[in-house]
């Protein structure tokens, strides 16, 4: 029997082990969903909406729990973790809300009345990742749970405790049993096993861009459904017109906040040229204020990094004697720890096209809003990014021209549950979210019927 060990990322203390799911456990799991999601599916509309809540409610009542969990498995400082058990509260009572609003639309035809119906996928795996493990679990299992489907949902090898936890909670508030259920494993044999799974109707992966071609690739064979929210490498460019002081201050936590471990971090930070110094000037104070330390105490902003190998990955992109503009502090002796760093680059360096997923940015002068717009483009990736400046007209002009799928202006937010999410290029395919995110574990179908008089 395969085994994980989960490690604190702090401290390298175990935290438990966990069995991991063979193929046979993930065969008996789509048996299961698929008998529980026949069920559900003839649910009326309220009563698949008032289960939700429940759910939700036994979430809410439980957040602290789900948050030192976080903690404990991730090494996420213990205000994000509170933040990301609520955003899976919250995604569970938006959900709720739109299962009665899931409507068709009625077509006018000569002839006849013509009506759409939304009809559940049936059975969606959902594969997430350690970076943020409760949200973009919920991202997946919330929408299509209340569109009528059955959810497998297979975590991330290091971060497999929350999710595990969200299950006993589903069954604990109500929701039928084989419904949401949870297969820790590795990605090549549970994760391999539920994408080839004939009874497995739509993947939804969230993880590195190589990986969500593979993925891709497998679902062709049976032409299933798939979701891909991939890799980043986003803009965070600074106009001489913008509030460089609120720019700079706000900069670290675009590319600090998880330890960098997010695929919308603002991670090449593009200043024209005239405000550059200053620019520089303010950020160095900014970072080195930024507070890393233990995940438990609320006032850590940055905690270690997910594993060993993954601070390696890290270091390999940042040579030691690399001339780092600004580097930050990081606690000595057990733990994951890596500082915050600023590169200066060159816009085609490898640090600055390449993903590193880790607290490092790279600064890169631009002359003009056309040189800014070239530089932003310059990357496989399309996901997020930020543009600092007092001109709307040059607010919404940059926005139309970047190739990204979630712009902020003069603000780092990217993800808000009401809105759509997803990204351009090689960093994902379709979106996630917003008043759409039922729809997508649907299918549409058209029924056309007759008012002619039979003769």
């Amino acid at each position: 029997m395969h085994e994980h060990d989960v490690i604190n990322p702090a401290t390298e203390e175990l935290v438990a082990t966990v069995r991991a799911a063979t193929p046979q456990d993930v065969d008996a799991a789509v048996r299961r969903a698929t008998e529980a999601q026949r069920r559900w599916a003839e649910f009326a509309p309220g009563d698949r909406a008032r289960h939700l809540r429940r759910f939700a409610a036994a979430v809410d009542t439980h957040l602290e729990e789900l948050a030192l969990l976080e903690v404990r498995e991730a090494g996420h400082p213990i205000g994000n973790a509170r933040w990301e058990a609520g955003n899976a509260r919250d995604l569970l009572d938006y959900a709720a809300s739109g299962v009665e609003r899931l409507t068709g639309s009625q077509i006018p035809v000569a002839g006849g009345l013509n009506v759409t119906f939304h009809e559940p996928l049936g059975v969606v795996a959902v594969i997430a990742p350690w970076n943020f493990p409760m949200p973009i679990a919920a991202w997946g299992l919330a929408p299509a749970l209340a569109a009528g489907n059955a959810v497998l949902l297979k975590p991330a090898e290091t971060t497999p405790l929350t999710a595990l936890r969200l299950a006993e909670l589903a069954l604990e508030s109500g929701l039928p049993e084989g419904l949401f259920q949870v297969l820790p494993g590795d990605g090549p044999v549970a994760g391999d096993a539920l994408v080839e799974h004939p009874g497995v109707a739509k993947v939804v992966f969230t993880g590195s861009t190589a990986v969500g071609k593979q993925i891709m690739a497998k679902c062709a064979a049976h032409v299933k459904r798939v979701t891909l929210e991939l890799g980043g490498k986003s803009p965070n460019i600074v106009f001489v017109d913008a509030d460089v002081e609120r720019a700079a201050a706000a900069a670290p936590g675009s590319f600090l906040d998880n330890t960098g471990q997010d695929c919308c971090a603002r991670s090449r930070i593009l200043v024209q040229r005239s405000v550059y110094d200053r620019f520089m000037e303010l950020l160095e104070p900014a970072v080195r204020a930024f507070t890393v330390g233990d995940p438990t105490d609320p006032a850590t902003q940055m905690g270690p990094l997910i594993s060993a190998a993954h601070r390696e990955r890290v270091r390999g992109y940042v040579r030691e004697d690399a001339p780092a503009a600004i580097r930050g502090e990081a606690p000595e002796g057990k733990g994951f720890w890596y500082p915050a760093t600023v590169l200066e680059a060159a816009p085609d360096d490898r640090t600055a096209t390449e993903e590193i997923f880790g607290p490092v940015a790279v600064v890169i002068p631009f002359e003009d809003e056309a040189d800014a717009v070239r530089i932003a483009n310059a990357t496989d990736y399309g996901l997020s990014g930020s543009i600092w400046t007092r001109d709307v007209g040059r607010a919404i002009r940059v926005s139309r021209a970047v190739a990204a799928g979630n712009l902020s202006v003069n603000s780092h937010s990217s993800v808000r549950y009401w809105t759509p999410f997803g990204g351009f290029k090689q960093s994902g395919l379709g979106r996630e979210l917003g008043p759409g995110a039922l729809a997508a574990f649907t299918e549409t179908k058209n029924v056309f019927i007759s008012t002619e008089e039979t003769p």
